[in-house]
């Protein structure tokens, strides 16, 4: 079994437009969410062994508060290609994954990061992949589970979405606690 976390950057600043889509950081409220993000993953047991990550600053950002949040620092790979990839791209990516890693992330953009979501997916049509593919908000988590004992494996059609969880709904959840 293998497991992909799909983790989409924290929300970023526009606010200055001389900046390079690729250097924008994360806003302040990006800074808050990606911690509450990683916080939810630990808890949950959603940690990886291996991490993709695109070049773009926001991706790093969101990458190095996770890091902080959890207190693990998996190896990552940051990869230029991650940066605003396809589905063919982050299902190439994916599939290149060393099979000693059970668990992976790949931290990157929309909307590669939906439609890639959506081509490994064996169920379109379940109520978490209707609405993932509908939106895939900043700072979201997107887990898929593959029968697999190689990533290589890990081919369009045969991932299950295990959970998609955004962090509203995590805010959300805390609220009822």
């Amino acid at each position: 079994m293998k497991i992909l976390l799909l983790l989409r950057h924290a929300k970023s600043s526009w606010t200055d437009p001389k900046i390079d889509d690729h250097d924008r950081p994360l806003n302040r409220r990006g800074r808050d969410a990606a911690p509450v993000m990683a916080r939810y993953m630990a808890a949950e047991g959603l940690v990886p062994d291996f991490v993709w990550c695109s070049t773009a600053r926001r991706t790093r950002e969101t990458l190095d508060l996770w890091s902080l949040a959890t207190a693990r620092t998996p190896p990552v790979e940051y990869r230029q290609d991650l940066y605003l990839a396809g589905v063919g791209t982050i299902v190439a990516t994916v599939r290149r994954t060393d099979d000693a890693h059970r668990t992976a992330m790949l931290v990157g953009h929309n909307p590669g990061l939906a439609h890639a979501a959506q081509e490994l997916l064996v169920d379109r049509d379940s109520p978490e992949a209707v609405e993932l593919s509908l939106k895939f908000p900043t700072a979201a988590l997107a887990v898929i589970s593959f029968p697999v004992d190689r990533w290589a494996d890990a081919g369009p059609g045969t991932g299950k979405l295990e959970r998609f969880v955004t962090p509203r709904r995590i805010s959300t959840l805390s609220d009822e606690d």
